[in-house]
Parts: structure tokens; sequence; C-alpha cells
């Protein structure tokens, strides 16, 4: 390999993660990485995400470059990716997570729950469903932007309150421009199913070198908590913008999943919070999952490749499954409406 080539979406957030790969990559192999920037249909296009198709719409231009030799390999945020992982490609590493929470930005600092009749920006119906519940009397309207614009329309007034990740602010060190930012804790504000990790994916049959060189990235911990977060919504048969918060805690020997599914309106929500055993820490630390095997885990969905009852990911995955299984026992499946096809 004398040059690889990293397939990335245009913006400054999916830039700045993807140029961190990219030193993360070239430190690691000694080759050089030169971004290859792609524009998809979500990048052009004004409309909601939702009558897109859902965050998904971001993945498929990427996934087109790759299949055509574009690129040799790409950077997506994880919560953008559909659940069901395609045959001929693979998540060869999934990185270092980055803070998970949500956060509210103000222009006075007051708590989300206090605003009162103010106009709360998002575009993500989980957020929209969540602020309705915290802060009932808001209005809430649909945006969409860079992390820039949407703070400048709380800066104007347009504005009285965002809603954003926490994880895209901190990789692009964004400035807050005055504004004061409260942090949403997972308990009761459980973020979208994989939020604040990076997935790096290449081809199935991809040079063995590189797929080497890729999975150096991996972060344990982070690969069996997103698996298990995806699992529950992979179990509702959901597209990725679904009203749906899920956040997984990896301890030594247990894997911890609140979930919570919401009405659209934020008028109810079903809710489960368990805990699930897994391999212990030894066996943690001395394990290393092929990326192929992780792939056939995380597109099943539903723990059918899960045979060997000593691998954690293959646990995780059945973990997120039950979670996903109990909440539509009590209700949840009025909630989430269907991916469609």
């Amino acid at each position: 390999m004398t040059v690889l080539r990293l397939g990335t979406r245009r913006s400054a957030l999916a830039t700045a993660q993807s140029q961190q790969v990219a030193d993360a990559v070239a430190a690691t192999t000694g080759v050089r990485v030169e971004l290859v920037p792609i524009v998809s249909e979500g990048d052009v296009s004004r409309a909601s995400l939702s009558s897109l198709g859902g965050t998904g719409v971001f993945a498929t231009r990427l996934r087109e470059a790759l299949r055509a030799g574009e690129c040799d390999f790409l950077v997506h945020s994880l919560k953008d990716l559909p659940t069901a992982q395609p045959d001929d490609l693979v998540i060869a590493a999934t990185p270092v997570r980055a803070d998970p929470r949500d956060v509210a930005i103000t222009r006075d600092g007051a708590p989300l729950h206090e605003l009162g009749a103010a106009t709360v920006g998002t575009g993500s119906p989980r957020r929209v469903a969540q602020v309705r519940r915290r802060a009932p009397r808001a209005e809430v309207r649909d945006i969409r932007g860079n992390v820039d614009s949407r703070l400048q329309r709380v800066v104007d007034g347009e504005l009285d309150a965002v809603i954003l990740a926490a994880a895209g602010l901190l990789r692009l060190g964004a400035d807050p421009m005055g504004l004061h930012m409260e942090a949403l804790g997972l308990a009761e504000w459980p973020t979208a199913p994989g939020q604040g990790a990076l997935a790096v994916e290449t081809r199935a049959d991809a040079d063995p070198e590189l797929l080497t060189a890729l999975a150096a990235l991996d972060d344990l911990p982070t690969r069996l908590a997103v698996t298990a977060e995806r699992a529950v919504l992979a179990g509702f048969e959901a597209g990725c913008s679904a009203p749906v918060g899920v956040h997984a805690d990896v301890g030594a020997d247990h894997l911890r999943i609140r979930a919570i599914v919401y009405a659209l309106d934020g008028s109810t929500r079903v809710a489960d919070d368990s805990v699930h055993e897994l391999p212990d820490a030894d066996s943690l630390d001395g394990l290393r999952i092929r990326a192929a095997g992780y792939s056939r885990a995380q597109g099943s969905g539903n723990g059918a490749d899960a045979a060997d009852g000593e691998d954690p990911v293959a646990r995780s995955v059945q973990a997120g499954s039950s979670v996903a299984h109990r909440l539509l026992d009590h209700g949840a499946a009025d909630l989430v409406p269907r991916e469609s096809s």
C-alpha cells in the first residue's frame, strides 16, 4: 500500500472525524491517507431527514463509491448507518467512542425544562418526542444545517434552543458563540443507537493488510455497547431515525442497556433497563474479534449467528434483541414506525 483513500462526506463534521481516523491509520501503517470528498443526497437536499428516508440516506452514496473503487474505506457516524449490514461490506473498526450525550444549547443557560413557551430546533423524531416530554410548552421546529448555522439561529433569536450531539461539538472544536450548554443525562434522555461512535467500513474482500490496519483502531467496549444498541433498533425493524433512545454501558463482566421508545408526539413512552452477563474481564482483555464475524452478527440483528456463548459480540446482539422483544411485548410496537423497504 502506497496511499489509502478514505471516502467521506464534505461536511465540516464528517471531514473532521474522517481526518482523525486518517491520521490514526497513517500513524499505524506509515501509509499516507488522503480524503476523497463524496456528496450524498442528504447533503444537497434541504428536505427533512424523515422525508428523505432517514439518516441512512447519508450512507448510500458513500457505499456506492466504495463498491465502485473510488475509495478504499469509509468513515461514518455509526448512528447514520442502517442496522442491516450488507454482505459485501464490513465494519472493520469502531474506534473509542466520544461523549454519547445530547446537549441543549440556549442563550441564557436556562435548563430545557424551564424554557416554557420557547422555540426549540431539531431534525430528529426522537429528540422531538423527548423535547415534548421535557418541555411540553415548547414549540419544536424541524431544522437542517451544519453546527455553526444551528448555533447562529440561537444567537440571532430565531430559536431559543437547539439540541445537538455532544460528540459533534467535541470533534469540531466548535465555538459555542457565547451560548450555554446543558448536557442531557443518558438515564432519562438516551440518544440514538451508536451516537458518539464512528464506523470504519470497507469491502469484505479488501486486502487483508488493509483489514489488519483498520482493525488496530477497534475498541472492544465501544463495539460491544453499540452492537447492543443497534440490536435493539434492529429488533423493531425500524429506521435509524425512529423515536428510540438507547444507551449501553460495558462493565467488567456485564452490559447494562437502557432503552426508551417514544410516541412521536411525546405523549407516552415504553422503557426498559436491564443488565446482561458478558465473559469475564480476563476474556475480554485477550479477545480479538474478526471483523467479518462482527459483520454477520451485526447484520442479523437477532443473534442467529451467535452460536458461541463466549463471544461477547454475539452476547451483545442477544442482549439487545431481548430488550427489543420486551419493549414490543409492553406496547412499543404501536409507537415505532417500521422501516420502509
